[in-house]
This record gives structure tokens, sequence and C-alpha cells, in this order.
């Protein structure tokens, strides 16, 4: 910001204008100019092709956490010659040359090598669940605090990473299950909960269960039920919220129970085996869960 004691001691008037074409603030009584630039809000190129972009364009793309170097990876030209084509003197040469090897030394440090391989991974995952561009950067944010702590060595860097996505998407209240997390990242689920527990415990993470709300709408348009039955699954949830019967219940197996006994009340014709695809719950886990709602509150719900 401008000075306020030597522009106050110099100048009695405030009058700021604003020099859009320097982007600096002055008064226009004295000419004091602030210290602090103005942001252009203009066009950032006024190009129509992929030329005149990259000949117009003021900035590089933006910064990613995903990115092992975020997006601010160095150039560096083999050839010691400055911008004018004139070679450069020896004492610049060798600088350059240590730059250089600094550079190359860098790229291929261990810690660049397993972000490259896990943010490679984390593309693939994102495209294959469909994960927003929030979780993935959160994705790799986390990713960044846990090489921190040095509890990467020595594990699979594509299970701490999948287990790092599914803390990210419980942290975000993003329905994604550990099953589904598993089968993109081809990995096995009990491995991938033995790492997600290690990963809580070090992070001092530990992010609320889904509601099995989250997970109607999925399976019931998976099965093709109508509006009416999803509507009915809902309710049954809701009162199994108020009556605690959902606690400490697989979230995906109390959704595919209530879809399975909302079907059955709306003599919609859908086996438990189709919901037991659609939600990776086994059929006889769906069963127990129905019966258990049944028994608890089946009053409430024929009601």
């Amino acid at each position: 910001m401008l000075n306020e004691l030597l522009h106050q001691k110099n100048c009695k008037k405030d009058s700021m204008i604003t020099d859009l074409d320097t982007g600096e603030i002055a008064c226009s009584n004295c000419g004091a100019v602030s210290l602090e630039e103005t942001i252009d809000t203009a066009a950032e190129f006024s190009g129509f092709s992929a030329e005149d972009y990259q000949n117009n364009s003021r900035v590089g793309m933006k910064t990613s956490l995903k990115m092992a170097d975020r997006g601010l990876s160095t150039i560096m030209e083999p050839q010691d010659k400055d911008s004018s084509g004139k070679r450069l003197s020896i004492e610049n040469r060798r600088m350059f040359y240590r730059l250089r090897m600094w550079d190359r030394n860098s790229r291929s440090s261990i810690s660049v090598k397993s972000f490259q391989k896990a943010f490679t991974l984390l593309d693939g995952i994102s495209s294959k669940l469909a994960l927003p561009e929030s979780v993935v950067e959160e994705t790799a944010y986390l990713f960044r605090k846990i090489a921190a702590k040095k509890i990467l060595a020595g594990r699979s860097t594509s299970s701490m990473l999948c287990a790092t996505v599914y803390m990210t998407c419980r942290l975000t209240d993003t329905p994604r299950t550990l099953q589904d997390i598993a089968n993109a990242g081809n990995l096995k689920k009990t491995n991938l909960q033995r790492v997600y527990r290690f990963l809580m415990k070090e992070l001092e993470l530990y992010p609320e269960t889904y509601n099995p709300m989250e997970f109607v709408t999925r399976v019931a348009k998976a099965v093709g039920l109508s509006e009416k039955t999803e509507r009915l699954s809902f309710k049954i949830l809701t009162i199994c919220e108020m009556k605690n019967v959902s606690t400490s219940k697989n979230p995906m197996a109390m959704a595919a129970a209530a879809i399975n006994l909302a079907s059955i009340m709306n003599n919609e014709k859908v086996t438990q085996l189709k919901i037991s695809e659609a939600s990776g719950i086994s059929a006889v886990t769906i069963r127990d869960r129905s019966k258990e709602i049944k028994e608890k509150i089946g009053g409430e719900i024929n009601g």
C-alpha cells in the first residue's frame, strides 16, 4: 500500500487515480505512487487461433498439486547461447552447466519419481470413478503430506494412493465405496482396508461414515426401479436413522436392504441377486439387513 505517513506529510489531498496502462495507483495532486499494483482484468488474449493464443498469453498453465512438479517445471536449453544467439562467457557456461546438473538430479530424485507414479495412477482412478477436480487436488495434497511424514518407504505406492483417495472421498462426502476404489486400483479390498486404517492413525484423521441415503439413487437407477420405490427407500432409511438401526452398519448394505424392502412393498420384481450385483453387497447380507429393519421398524413402514 501507499506509504500513508509520507503521503499525508507531503500532500493534504487524497485523490487516487489508476493508470490502467502501467497498473499503478498514484495521487493526482502530488504524484506519489502506491507500492500496490492493480490487477489486470482484461482478456488474457485477443487471438482466435492456437498460435495467437501462445503468442499473446501472459501466463503459463495453472499450478496443480496433482503434478509432480506442481506445473512449475524448468526448461533449460542445452545450447550455451543467450537470447540474441551469442555464446555465453566461460563463467556463465560453467554456471549453467551446474544448473542443468542440479535440474537433472532433482527430476530423478526418489520423491519425484514416487509422485510421478502416484499421480499418473491418480489420473486413471479419477477417470474410472468420475471424481471431481476438487477431490483429486485434495487427494494430491494428502498424499504429499504422507510423503512428508516419510511413511511411503517400503510400502506399495498404489495401495497408499488408493487409501488416500478413499480417505479424501470420506472427508469430502463423495460417495465412493471401498470396493469401488479397490476395483479401480486393481487391489484387494482387505489390503486397502489395512492401509486405510494405518493412514488414519498416522494422519490422525477419522472421517465420518457415509449416510446410506447417498447410495440409494445409484443402486435404484442401476436396477431400474421407479421414482416411487426410490422415495420409499429414502423414507425407510430416514426412520432407520431416527431409530438408530443403521448405526455401525455398512452404509451400502443398509441402502441395498432399504431398496429391497421398498421394491417388495411396491410389487416391483427386482431380485436380490440383481441388487447385490449393483451394490456390491452379498445377497445374504441384504437379507440379514432387511430382516433386521422389518423387525425393528416394520410397523412404522407399513403405517
